[in-house]
């Protein structure tokens, strides 16, 4: 489900479900976990980057195993939020390499990370109310990448947006083509791994005290309020048609 690399301290995990465009099943939660648990241990560790494999970064979340099981489908948004806590105190730079499609969920991992890069012609974005789903679990970490104004009419208005409309918008930090992303990326976190350890760690988490980054019970709450909203006649009689398509 992921791949866990290291060069010179520079620590890339990446998801590996390529054939589902990434999406996050409750496996691939569980999966990021155990990755994380294994890079938090790292002392090697400089920079982390986050990555897709395939076509896409990441397609959202993978409801068709869950939807017809509430209690499953709140703890694996249970799982996500937590998740997305973890890669957003993780001690060192974090940066997303988006090549391709970050949706939903997966525009979550793009937002909650220090730093994102995506190309022009990537699409992004958030279209969960489309399918009559509450985009809870993404909320806290877009409002803090670009503000509760912008996040209010991206997450209300759904749909999605191409690379250099979100890098626009906020979304990313840096734009480059598509051929010169990778090696973009490279040597970034390069450049951040050249920085002081524990200036960087202390930076971090003093961003994050500041910015609310450290509030459990939001994440949890956020998770719940997706998970009752997923669970609801509106969203079940948008979905079940989708999936049954498959």
């Amino acid at each position: 489900m992921i791949r866990i690399t290291e060069h010179e301290g520079i620590v890339t995990l990446t998801l590996n479900r390529a054939g589902k465009r990434n999406a996050l099943s409750a496996k691939m939660i569980d999966a990021i976990h155990s990755g994380l648990d294994e890079i938090e241990k790292k002392e090697s560790m400089r920079a982390l980057i986050l990555a897709g494999e395939g076509r896409s970064f990441c397609a959202g979340m993978d409801l068709k195993a869950v939807i017809n099981d509430p209690k499953a489908m709140r703890e694996m948004l249970r799982g996500l939020a937590r998740a997305f806590g973890r890669i957003r105190r993780l001690a060192v730079p974090t940066i997303a390499r988006v090549q391709g499609a970050a949706i939903g969920g997966g525009c979550g991992i793009m937002v909650v990370c220090d730093f994102a890069f995506t190309h022009p012609e990537a699409k992004v974005g958030y279209p969960e109310v489309d399918l009559g789903i509450c985009p809870a679990v993404v909320t806290p970490w877009l409002i803090k990448k670009i503000g509760a104004g912008k996040a209010r009419a991206m997450l209300l208005s759904g749909g999605t947006i191409s690379g250099k409309q979100g890098f626009e918008a906020g979304l990313a930090t840096h734009l480059c083509s598509i051929e010169d992303l990778p090696s973009a990326v490279d040597a970034f976190a390069l450049n951040l791994a050249a920085g002081g350890k524990d200036a960087l760690a202390t930076t971090k988490r003093w961003l994050n005290e500041l910015d609310g980054s450290l509030d459990d019970d939001i994440l949890q709450k956020a998770a719940d309020l997706s998970a009752d909203i997923i669970a609801g006649d509106e969203a079940q009689s948008r979905l079940r048609p989708l999936f049954s398509k498959k």
